[in-house]
């Protein structure tokens, strides 16, 4: 695998992963209620999320949900619905802004909860795995030995990913520092919406005819 390809697939990551999505919201919201360093577990959840997607795109999970409505459709809904669920928290949420560092005032706030938040949002997002079975087979050669390049093109994805994700939380984290309460809460709402908007999309997306 060549560097220019390398190269140009890690463009194309990027542009894909910083339009607004369910994990870079997260990371958002993530660096704005806990600070940047108790945001670092989620972009951990979703970088495992990476791997977890491409190998089930290299192993035909991909075409699997492209063929069957019923296995699309499942993971679908358990996706709708768990962004639909973190929507709602976020909306009904106070506004609390918890930064202070190593403090974990609830189970919300855990390492292991915003871990698992951002890696089961990518997960159950069957668009996913749909556009892990588009894009990635445009960067393997079908010639060449396709493990390896699934996961050299894994850990250039979850490189970006992570990137993008801190860039989210550090301007969630920085944004801390010029709101007051009230502008925590709409901050809370606008993510919580956004969540919720993401969920419905979801709930109407289709998988392509076969």
């Amino acid at each position: 695998m060549s560097e220019v390809t390398l190269l140009a697939f890690a463009i194309v990551a990027f542009i894909g992963i910083a339009t607004p999505g369910p994990t870079v919201l997260l990371a958002l919201t993530n660096g704005s209620r806990y600070g940047l360093k108790r945001a670092l577990p989620g972009m951990a959840g979703a970088m495992l999320s990476d791997f977890v997607l491409i190998g089930a795109v290299a192993l035909g999970l991909g075409a699997l949900l492209a063929a069957s409505e019923f296995w699309f459709s499942v993971v679908k809904w358990l996706g709708a619905g768990y962004l639909a669920f973190l929507g709602i928290m976020l909306i009904r949420s106070k506004g609390s802004l918890d930064v202070t560092e190593g403090a974990v005032t609830s189970s919300s706030g855990s390492a292991r909860s915003v871990f698992l938040k951002s890696f089961l949002v990518a997960v159950t997002n069957p668009k996913g795995y749909l556009f892990f079975s588009a894009f990635l087979p445009q960067f393997i050669a079908a010639d060449a030995p396709q493990a390896p390049q699934y996961a050299i093109l894994a850990i250039v994805f979850a490189l970006v990913d992570f990137a993008v994700m801190f860039a989210y939380a550090l301007l969630g984290s920085r944004a801390v520092d010029l709101l007051k309460k009230k502008g925590a809460l709409w901050l809370d709402r606008l993510c919580g919406g956004a969540l919720l908007a993401l969920a419905g999309s979801l709930a109407f997306y289709r998988r392509a005819a076969s």
